[in-house]
């Protein structure tokens, strides 16, 4: 599937156009700044699952999920 890119700039004057043509080609655009892709514009497509079914089949491994995680283990965003 490819997306179609513009720049902010195109995206701004253009924005309705745009919003037309995903909601009828159900094809992604991606909104570039500086050349570089910055925003995914997609159509909306609700998830009806309950959260547990969403998860489900989403943990590719668990080994001993009772032992003692580490202080240094942990890994944080700054």
């Amino acid at each position: 599937m490819h997306s179609e890119e513009v720049s902010k700039s195109q995206f701004k004057a253009r924005a309705l156009e745009y919003f037309r043509e995903i909601e009828a080609t159900d094809q992604a655009i991606i909104v570039t700044d500086n050349g570089r892709p910055a925003i995914e514009v997609r159509r909306y497509k609700a998830d009806k699952r309950s959260p547990l079914e969403r998860l489900r089949g989403s943990v590719i491994e668990l080994t001993d999920p009772f032992e003692p995680v580490g202080e240094d283990d942990w890994a944080a965003r700054s």
